[in-house]
């Protein structure tokens, strides 16, 4: 080998002086690649502060915005949604919950072609509903009545099913 100009031993060969061409290239890569490392070093967080920030002012905690979706429970207003029900049509008959929950459920069902995702959601809307009015009636001066008793019956056998 030859350091400066020099062979360092007999058998060794000697380095070119010169620079492959792959050198320019290198350097030219390096060129763009540390500046663009460098602005999304800066960007990410920014930007994931910036979505934290959005999250707050819609009202979402950001430990629930960190929380897996499976497993997360859905809003009553959702649980509303998907059964087609309203809030007065709850007030009025509460055993409208497992009517709609009944003709749902079927209408989904996957060995008519329905969808499991779709029956899953009602299922959990369904859940969700009658957990509240369970809550109603365990609550000591809480107003439920006896058609919101029969719903959560009626669907304890629909799961055992």
């Amino acid at each position: 080998m030859t350091f400066g100009g020099r062979r360092l031993g007999a058998f060794s060969r000697t380095i070119p002086t010169h620079m492959a061409p792959i050198g320019p290239f290198a350097r030219m890569l390096a060129q763009v690649i540390v500046p663009v490392v460098a602005v999304l070093a800066r960007a990410i967080p920014a930007a994931y502060g910036q979505a934290l920030t959005n999250a707050r002012k819609a009202g979402v905690d950001a430990t629930e915005a960190a929380a897996p979706v499976f497993g997360r429970v859905i809003p009553r207003s959702e649980a509303l949604s998907v059964l087609n029900i309203t809030e007065q049509d709850l007030e009025k008959d509460p055993g409208i919950v497992q009517k709609q929950f009944e003709r749902y459920f079927e209408a989904n069902d996957v060995s008519k072609g329905g969808s499991f995702y779709l029956q899953s959601k009602i299922f959990r809307a369904n859940e969700l509903l009658l957990r509240e009015f369970q809550q109603d009636k365990q609550q000591p001066g809480s107003s439920s009545s006896s058609s919101s008793s029969s719903t959560a019956s009626s669907t304890k056998n629909n799961k055992k099913q």
